[in-house]
């Protein structure tokens, strides 16, 4: 996440995430499902502009950026209590007893329904903006807090780049790392539901270690990351959507170090070895599948905030 603080806005970008890899360790009382996952936040993003309003409304607007609005699978963007955003802001009121108002302006890149996070990243944005306009002086903690009762997903874009996300994903053991993966990413014409995926998984009652992936990461052994990417819950969703299993057998007939889908999908993506690289193979899957093909890479595992000028 970047932010930009103006004398009269909050600009903020929202990156998209990547899990390379989620593991599925059994079902909670509650109904959710306790995992353990590695989040990257890649260089897709949403960008945001927050304006204090003299009124008490909360106001959004939403339009998709000029790329995407050409795909044929658009979707309309809520901008009521359906959109994460107003609902954060909402939740934040309440708790804080703010009486203020707030005009947001949303212009999307990241796909939805694709394992991307892009809903959640919006709500971290507006939560991290709300803190500073309304001057509450929250702390990152109490706002995760706040964002866990939103969305499982959202407490991690909270905290940085990268982080190990367990529980349901709201318990964030942020990374600090300098590591970049050059990507391919390709969300295809059919979404999925993240209830629905869950409720195909199969528990496997001897989990995978994320163990090996952090040594990698921490021991800088970036060429070996590639080989422990995993999503158990790949092999659920394929049998939802045959996209997933297509994007594999597209992806295993290209020269990219590694693959698989994010989160619950229908994103997938494979590691490249290059931009340049990224950049051919975005372009041979465009000529191959259709849907929404993206180049990208990995972002540095901090989370920066920048004071622009006074206008």
């Amino acid at each position: 996440m970047y932010v930009l603080r103006r004398r009269t806005r909050i600009e903020i970008w929202a990156p998209a995430k990547l899990n390379l890899f989620l593991e599925v360790l059994g079902r909670r009382a509650d109904g959710f499902h306790e995992m353990e996952t590695l989040m990257a936040s890649i260089s897709l993003f949403d960008h945001l502009t927050f304006t204090a309003s003299g009124h008490s409304d909360l106001q959004l607007s939403c339009r998709w950026a000029t790329r995407v609005s050409n795909s044929a699978d658009i979707e309309v963007l809520p901008t009521g209590q359906d959109n994460l955003v107003i609902r954060a802001l909402d939740a934040l009121r309440q708790a804080s007893g703010v009486q203020a108002g707030l005009s947001v302006q949303l212009v999307k890149r990241i796909p939805t329904a694709a394992g991307l996070g892009g809903g959640s990243s919006d709500a971290a944005a507006a939560l991290v903006a709300a803190n500073l306009i309304w001057n509450l002086n929250w702390s990152t903690q109490r706002l995760s807090e706040i964002a866990a009762t939103l969305g499982s997903d959202i407490p991690y874009f909270l905290w940085g780049h990268a982080a190990v996300c367990r529980g349901r994903g709201e318990i964030i053991d942020p990374l600090t790392t300098s590591w970049r993966q050059h990507l391919v990413v390709i969300r295809p014409p059919e979404g999925l539901s993240t209830p629905t995926v869950f409720r195909q998984v199969e528990i496997s009652p001897t989990p995978n270690r994320i163990e090996p992936m952090l040594a990698c990461l921490r021991g800088r052994r970036d060429r070996e990351i590639a080989s422990h990417l995993f999503n158990r819950l790949q092999t659920a969703a394929a049998r939802v959507s045959p996209w997933i299993k297509r994007l594999q057998s597209e992806f295993d007939r290209l020269d990219v170090q590694g693959h698989q889908m994010s989160g619950s999908g229908s994103s997938y993506f494979g590691f490249c070895h290059s931009a340049r690289h990224a950049n051919r193979v975005s372009k041979l899957l465009q000529s191959r599948c259709p849907g929404y093909v993206f180049p990208t890479r990995t972002l540095p595992g901090v989370f920066e905030r920048c004071t622009g000028s006074n206008n």
